[in-house]
């Protein structure tokens, strides 16, 4: 049961971190400026549910995939980690020009809650990249469906946060204010850039036993 806990609050850390939903917030706000409160609820629901769709489908489709061509789980972790960090550089250092808003402005009947909110923003490579990683921590044994629960929990529990977020965007921006945020971005970067070099160094370390490159004293 401690395993599953910890999965799963590692899980759900790391998507809540990397996803940012204070990330989001300006982009979301930006592209409904000007809609009723209706409407902004709508677009965060419709966008969290696709968000929970395309993460549910990378998990189920990715694990397929690993164990399908023998994928080694050592490269799986090493890559995500190195995405998960490049990621949190990013984060840590953002640049001047942000956002993922189309040129020429929104079109009224298109469908932004999934592209681009739910896709790439929330459901990008960086929350890819966690959720195959987390997966290939998943070992053959008794409690492997219990360890897959977990991770199914901690995306559901990431989505239900991001919702709540985007749902309530306009007063948590006025509370938060731009430098608020930007704090919060920042350190939420530190901490994915180390969530990466954790999965890497990880990697490597299975990698080497896997290959008999490493002996244990």
């Amino acid at each position: 049961m401690g395993h599953e806990l910890s999965l799963f609050v590692g899980t759900f850390a790391t998507l809540l971190a990397i996803i940012n939903p204070l990330e989001v917030m300006p982009v979301y706000l930006k592209m409904l400026e000007g809609r009723d409160s209706a409407t902004h609820r709508q677009v965060a629901w419709k966008a969290c549910l696709y968000a929970l769709l395309l993460s549910f489908f990378f998990l189920i489709f990715g694990t397929l995939i690993l164990r399908l061509f023998g994928v080694p789980l050592s490269m799986v972790r090493i890559v995500g980690g190195i995405i998960l960090m490049k990621i949190g550089f990013e984060l840590f250092s953002p640049s001047p020009s942000g956002g993922v808003i189309p040129a020429g402005g929104v079109d009224q009947g298109s469908n932004i809650a999934f592209v681009p909110l739910a896709m790439p923003l929330m459901c990008g490579p960086g929350a890819i990249a966690t959720i195959l990683g987390m997966t290939s921590t998943i070992k053959r044994s008794s409690t492997e469906l219990a360890s897959f629960v977990a991770i199914v929990l901690a995306i559901f529990a990431t989505m239900v946060v991001t919702y709540l977020c985007l749902a309530y965007a306009s007063k948590l921006s006025d509370r938060l204010g731009a430098m608020g945020i930007d704090a919060i971005t920042r350190i939420v970067g530190f901490f994915v850039s180390a969530m990466g070099v954790a999965l890497i160094f990880d990697g490597v370390i299975e990698a080497l036993e896997t290959h008999g490159m490493t002996t244990l004293h």
